[in-house]
């Protein structure tokens, strides 16, 4: 699977010494356009990526009907488009904690769309209030 750390530090705990610096990076907003970089160097297949990114978490936590669209499965879906560029500012990260290694990056893809559980939650900038997440559950 393809893991993500998500450790919302303030750019003030960061910038301790070493020693004191909390470890980790926001980096959950950011994941599929780093892997969609390495799929345009060729290093990854676009089936590679759904399969570490959604079917094998979906598989190793025996996640019940997530993972994969099928009929009956809840359709968590993300749609992007692999030949609109997006630069990172501050003004376009979603973090709390304002701030992200990628600032200044730009990406080779833009994320368009995001769909939880069959409901359109995010929409080319736009975030819907929906309560569209459904709670986990897990084959024994």
């Amino acid at each position: 699977i393809i893991a993500t750390d998500h450790a919302p530090h303030t750019l003030e705990e960061k910038s301790q010494d070493y020693w004191n610096a909390p470890s980790g990076l926001p980096l959950v907003q950011h994941p599929l356009q780093i892997m969609l970089e390495l799929f345009k160097e060729d290093k990854i297949s676009l089936e590679k990526i759904v399969e570490k990114m959604a079917h094998g978490p979906a598989e190793c936590f025996r996640i019940e009907k997530r993972g994969f669209i099928k009929e009956g499965y809840w359709a968590d879906l993300t749609v992007f488009d692999l030949n609109q560029k997006e630069m990172v500012t501050e003004d376009s990260l979603y973090y709390k904690c304002g701030w992200s290694p990628f600032e200044g990056h730009q990406f080779g893809s833009k994320v368009i769309k995001t769909f939880v559980s069959g409901e359109l939650i995010y929409d080319e900038g736009t975030f819907f209030n929906k309560k569209a997440g459904q709670r986990l559950k897990f084959y024994s």
